[in-house]
C-alpha cells in the first residue's frame, strides 16, 4: 500500500521536473510540493554556459558512481552587490538545434514554441521552457543541491528523508516527504569506453580525447587531423560543424549506420568502432587501428560522442541500488516507478524519445496514483514487466531506448492509463492527448524534414513550419 501521500519532493526543475510539478499541482490533492533545482534557473540541460569548461574528464570513463558534480561560480555584478551564480557544465554547443520539429517538441498546453524555426536553437527551447514554468516557479527552490535521499520507515510505510544544500549559504536542510521524484536528467556522467591501449594513448597525448559534454564551439579543431566517436544526433551535429574548420576528411567511427543523407557528406569519411589505440612510436605517431584492420595515424582531436550513464549519487543509500552499470536505472516498472519503493518515482529515464510529451505522460499517471486515482499493478505484475523488458532489449542501455516509434506507443500507454483514473479533485484536461497517426507520419520523417532544412543554410532561420518548408507528408 502507497499510504497517504500528501508532501512530495521533485529533484530538478528542467522540463521534467517542471512537467511533474504541473501535473502535481493540478491534482489539488497534495499539501506539499518542492521542486529542488541546483541551478539559478529553470531549463535543466537547456541552459547554456558560453565558457569553455574545464575537462573533468578520466580516459576511460566507466564507472558511474561519481560524487555531485561541484559548481562553477560565476560572479555577474560588483562584489557585494549581486550574489554569485552556481553553473553547472550541461551538453549544450553554441550552435545546436534541436533535432525534432516545434511542433512535435512542444508541450501539449502551450505552442508558444511554434514561434521559434523548425528546428529551434537552444536559446528558444531555454526561452521557451522558462516561460513554461512560469506557474509553478513558486515551487521552485533554485541554488538547492540534493545531496541525499534516505529510505525511512514509519509504521511499515515508506518515507523519504531528503538532505539539500542551500549552494551560496551552505546551509543543510532536512525534511521528511511522503514520495520523491527523481526528474533530474541523465547528462551527468560521461561514457568513454575501455578500449585497448586507451589510457596509455591518453596518458601520450594529454588532452588529445575529450567528450561531447564539454564541445563548446569548433574553434579549437582548427586545421587539425580529427575523429568524431559516434553518429548519434549530437555525434553526426558536432561532426558537421567541426568539419568547417578542420581538416578534411574527418573521421567519424560508428557503431551503427548513419542516416542515409549523411552517409555520403562529402567532408567525412566513416570508419568502423576503434578496435585499440596504438601505443606511440615514431613510426605511427598518434595512432589508432579500427575493427577493419586499418590504422589511422597523427590523430590531433578525438571527440567521443558516446552518451552518458544513468547516475543519481544522492540515491547511493539504497539497497538494493538502483544504479548498478549505469546504463539502466534496475528495479524500474514502466521507466517510471521503483519496484519496492513506489514512492520513488523517474521522470525522463526513456531517451531517442520525443522528450517533452514523455514526460508529461509519465507525470500525468505519477500524479494520479499518488493522489491515489489509479493503482500500481502488483509487484509480481511489475517484475513480470521487468523481466519481459530485459527478455526484448537486454538488461544494459538498451533496455531505456525507445525506438521505431516505440516512445509514441509509450505516451499513447500513459495517457489511457491516466485516464482511467477515478474521480477526484483533479484536473483532468491536464492529461496530454495521444499522439496522432499524423504525428507519427511526421515522426518517421524527421531525417527528411531535418535534411530539408539544414539545405536552406541561412534561409532556415525564416521557416517555421512544413508549409513554410514546402513539404506536405499527407
Amino acid at each position: 500500500m502507497l499510504g497517504d501521500i500528501r508532501n512530495v519532493a521533485v529533484i530538478g526543475a528542467g522540463p521534467a521536473g517542471i512537467a511533474t510539478a504541473k501535473q502535481l499541482l493540478a491534482e489539488n490533492h497534495f499539501e506539499t510540493i518542492d521542486v529542488f533545482e541546483q541551478q539559478a534557473s529553470t531549463g535543466g540541460v537547456w541552459n547554456y554556459n558560453s565558457f569553455a569548461p574545464s575537462q573533468d574528464l578520466s580516459v576511460p570513463q566507466t564507472n558511474p558512481h561519481q560524487p555531485l558534480e561541484e559548481p562553477i561560480w560565476e560572479c555577474p555584478g560588483p562584489a557585494g552587490q549581486v550574489q554569485p551564480i552556481p553553473l553547472f557544465v550541461t551538453p549544450m554547443y553554441d550552435r545546436l538545434e534541436s533535432n525534432i520539429p516545434n511542433f512535435l517538441m512542444k508541450h501539449s498546453d502551450d505552442s508558444s514554441l511554434e514561434d521559434q524555426p523548425l528546428f529551434a536553437g537552444h536559446e528558444g527551447v531555454l526561452e521557451y521552457l522558462n516561460r513554461y514554468a512560469e506557474g509553478v516557479r513558486h515551487l521552485v527552490k533554485f541554488k538547492s543541491q540534493v545531496y541525499d535521499v534516505r529510505l525511512k520507515k514509519d509504521n511499515g510505510k515508506d518515507q523519504w528523508l531528503v538532505c539539500t544544500r542551500d549552494l551560496v549559504s551552505s546551509r543543510v536542510t532536512e525534511k521528511i516527504y511522503d514520495a520523491v521524484v527523481v526528474a533530474s536528467g541523465h547528462h551527468y556522467v560521461p561514457t568513454v569506453p575501455d578500449i585497448p591501449g586507451i589510457q596509455k594513448w591518453n596518458e601520450a597525448y594529454p588532452g588529445t580525447i575529450t567528450h561531447s559534454k564539454y564541445y563548446r564551439t569548433p574553434d579549437a579543431f582548427k586545421d587539425k587531423k580529427v575523429l568524431v566517436v559516434g553518429n548519434s544526433a549530437s555525434g553526426i551535429d558536432i561532426a558537421t560543424q567541426i568539419s568547417t574548420v578542420s581538416a578534411l576528411p574527418l573521421l567519424n567511427s560508428k557503431r551503427s549506420e548513419a542516416p542515409e543523407y549523411q552517409r555520403t557528406a562529402p567532408w567525412k569519411r566513416e570508419m568502423p568502432e576503434i578496435a585499440e589505440f596504438l601505443p606511440p612510436s615514431a613510426s605511427l605517431p598518434r595512432a589508432v587501428r579500427f575493427t577493419n584492420n586499418e590504422i589511422e595515424c597523427s590523430i590531433e582531436a578525438i571527440v567521443f560522442c558516446t552518451g552518458y550513464y544513468y547516475s543519481f549519487p544522492f540515491l547511493s543509500s539504497l539497497c538494493p541500488p538502483v544504479i548498478v552499470t549505469g546504463e539502466r536505472v534496475e528495479s524500474i516498472y514502466n521507466h517510471l516507478f521503483s519496484i519496492p519503493h513506489p514512492t520513488l518515482a523517474f521522470i525522463g529515464l526513456p531517451y531517442k524519445i520525443v522528450p517533452f510529451r514523455t514526460y508529461e505522460g509519465q507525470a500525468a499517471v505519477v500524479a494520479r496514483v499518488w493522489a491515489g486515482r489509479l493503482s500500481l499493478p502488483s509487484d509480481r505484475e511489475m517484475r513480470a514487466w521487468e523481466a519481459q523488458r530485459i527478455r526484448e532489449k537486454g538488461a544494459g542501455k538498451k533496455f531505456h531506448e525507445l525506438t521505431n516509434l516505440e516512445d509514441f506507443r509509450y505516451h499513447n500507454e500513459m495517457v489511457d492509463w491516466a485516464l482511467k483514473a477515478r474521480p477526484g479533485k483533479g484536473d483532468e484536461s491536464t492529461v496530454p492527448p495521444r499522439w496522432s497517426k499524423e504525428d507519427e507520419v511526421v515522426r518517421k520523417n524527421i531525417p527528411a524534414i531535418k535534411r530539408a532544412f539544414a539545405e536552406m543554410g541561412q534561409e532556415s532561420f525564416a521557416v517555421g513550419s512544413l508549409e513554410d518548408l514546402g513539404m506536405k507528408l499527407w
